[in-house]
């Protein structure tokens, strides 16, 4: 087994695990995980020629970026459901 065929696996699995975690502390880092393995998901899809994994390779790096903007750049250390574009409804009050 070759080192990025290892790396892919790890990361990979790290990634999809911290993306599922209950803490936003934890999911935060699954874009991170994500971005360290895509260098390796380039080199094994070039290398084996298959130009379609390559192709979803880029798609899968914007993901992990706009991962990276949005827990990591600008980041809202704002309390749950107090974030932009989230509409809270108290019960017993008219709107």
């Amino acid at each position: 087994m070759h080192i990025d065929q290892i790396a892919i696996a790890l990361l990979g699995a790290a990634a999809a695990w911290l993306s599922q975690a209950r803490s936003p502390a934890s999911r935060r880092w699954a874009c991170i995980f994500g971005l360290l393995g895509q260098p390796f998901w380039f080199y094994a899809s070039w290398q084996a020629g298959q130009w379609g994994i390559f192709t979803v390779s880029i798609i899968y790096l914007a993901a992990w970026l706009r991962g990276v903007w949005v827990y990591w750049v600008v980041r809202r250390d704002e309390p749950e459901g107090r974030r932009l574009g989230t509409i809270q409804l108290t019960p017993g009050r008219g709107l």
